[in-house]
């Protein structure tokens, strides 16, 4: 079972949910949840636009859409698979565990999981092929050697050595010793507690960046665009995030994302204000960039170099 922001007898103050999912794309975490600024949404809009699918030239091309997905900084270093450096940790710590008599088996990563965030609302008329990037795992068996406070602290350390890392407004605590902070020392250093709190500062620079990107002109003039189109289909909808993914305005919604070019003009948009961010933290990606290869590197040494 990997290690999760609070599990196996710990109770510890609850974090964002879209932050563990964040953070599951570069450590081993055994939770995957829905991301804030998904696109998921409260509200469906309301009023008589078609329910029908919209035709392949009315939405935007994947094609395109993946490139979209690709510009804004912050999203990317926060998002970039971190598979190779999971297979390692999960192969450390099951040599650990084994090393002190138990027997450890986490849930292999996932291959090919898309876990960005769709942060204006709805793009495709496919579902999303989103998966978690750590399966959650079932609970041990009552009476079983992993369900023991001896294997808790094998795996996870001492709960008063638990170590934190701090972002700008979030805290997030780590195992101090144990098997797990044995395999993220192996990986990196020194710099597992500042690889976590990067992390951190990240995810929050996303969430502030998507709020900072409301008040960019070209961005609200896209918006703008795309409710004009809204109210031609007589359709009540103030943000394209209010959309709900197959809901019966969802095609308008793509329809006019399409014609506007609302998507284009919101990626590029944020991925300035993102860029902008980086520029003003340069600490942050330089961090990012040194301790992502370190880790790599690390990690080939752990699995050998014919274990792909």
């Amino acid at each position: 079972m990997p290690e999760i922001l609070a599990t196996h007898r710990h109770r510890r103050r609850a974090v964002p949910r879209g932050l563990v999912r964040a953070l599951a794309a570069g450590m081993v975490l055994a939770v995957g949840v829905g991301c804030s600024g998904t696109g998921s949404g409260t509200g469906t809009g309301t009023g008589t636009g078609s329910g029908t699918g919209p035709s392949s030239a009315t939405v935007v091309d994947t094609a395109e859409l993946a490139t979209l997905h690709r510009l804004p900084p912050v999203t990317g270093m926060l998002f970039t698979p971190q598979l190779r450096a999971t297979q390692a940790q999960q192969k450390i710590a099951i040599a650990c565990m084994n090393g002190r008599g138990y027997r450890y088996a986490p849930v292999p990563p996932s291959r090919g999981t898309d876990e960005r965030p769709q942060p204006f609302g709805p793009e495709s008329t496919a579902p999303r092929a989103a998966t978690p990037s750590v399966s959650p795992e079932a609970p041990p068996e009552p009476g079983s050697p992993e369900s023991t406070a001896a294997y808790a602290r094998a795996l996870f350390g001492d709960e008063a050595r638990r170590v934190t890392a701090t972002g700008a407004r979030l805290s997030v605590s780590r195992p101090g010793e144990g098997c797990l902070a044995e395999a993220e020392t192996r990986l990196l250093g020194d710099g597992r507690m500042r690889w976590l709190q990067v992390r951190i500062l990240l995810f929050e620079a996303q969430e502030q960046t998507r709020r900072d990107v409301e008040k960019d002109p070209a961005f609200r003039a896209a918006t703008t665009r795309w409710r004009e189109c809204m109210d031609r289909a007589k359709v009540k909808a103030e943000d394209p995030v209010q959309v709900r993914q197959g809901s019966p305005v969802a095609a308008t919604d793509l329809r006019c994302k399409a014609e506007t070019g609302y998507l284009s003009t919101a990626y590029h948009r944020l991925a300035a204000v993102q860029q902008r961010w980086l520029d003003g933290h340069p600490d942050v990606g330089r961090d990012w960039k040194r301790l992502s290869a370190r880790q790599d590197e690390a990690a080939e040494k752990a699995l050998g170099a014919h274990s792909r």
